[in-house]
């Protein structure tokens, strides 16, 4: 078996944002030359998330309106008695999981007809990284 690993770095524009990966992990997996194994792609933050998903602007926006209702931002979460302000972003990233694994084959990430890979930020503007790690023959 072989291995191969890159990162990706984002420093988004916005507090809360949510970026479509799909291009860049398939750039890894075409870089590591694995035809059949799986795809490791993981968010290497907190307050950050990765999900597999379909690529269409109003169901990003259904996401974000969710996310926002479970985990609103408040003031009064007891995180912030450290001095952070972040408390809704930890648990928003707890909702939509910091990492998923897609499968390759012959090549290629065996996805379903809509299904794209997306980077989730919700404690944004500073640098952040994520981790692809394929693993196969």
């Amino acid at each position: 078996m072989r291995f191969h690993t890159e990162y990706l770095t984002f420093k988004t524009e916005q507090h809360r944002q949510y970026i479509n990966i799909t291009g860049k992990v398939a750039n890894a997996l075409r870089s590591s030359g694995i035809r059949d194994g799986m795809i490791l792609v993981s968010a290497m933050h907190i307050t950050a998330g990765v999900w597999v998903n379909d690529a269409e602007d109003g169901l990003l926006e259904d996401i974000d309106d969710w996310l926002e209702k479970l985990a609103p931002f408040r003031r009064d979460y007891r995180h912030h008695h450290t001095g952070e302000t972040n408390g809704d972003s930890h648990l928003k990233s707890l909702l939509v999981h910091h990492q998923v694994i897609v499968p390759v084959t012959e090549g290629k990430l065996d996805f379903g007809p809509w299904q794209q890979i997306y980077y989730a930020e919700f404690d944004g503007q500073r640098s952040k990284r994520v981790i692809i790690k394929v693993m196969g023959e």
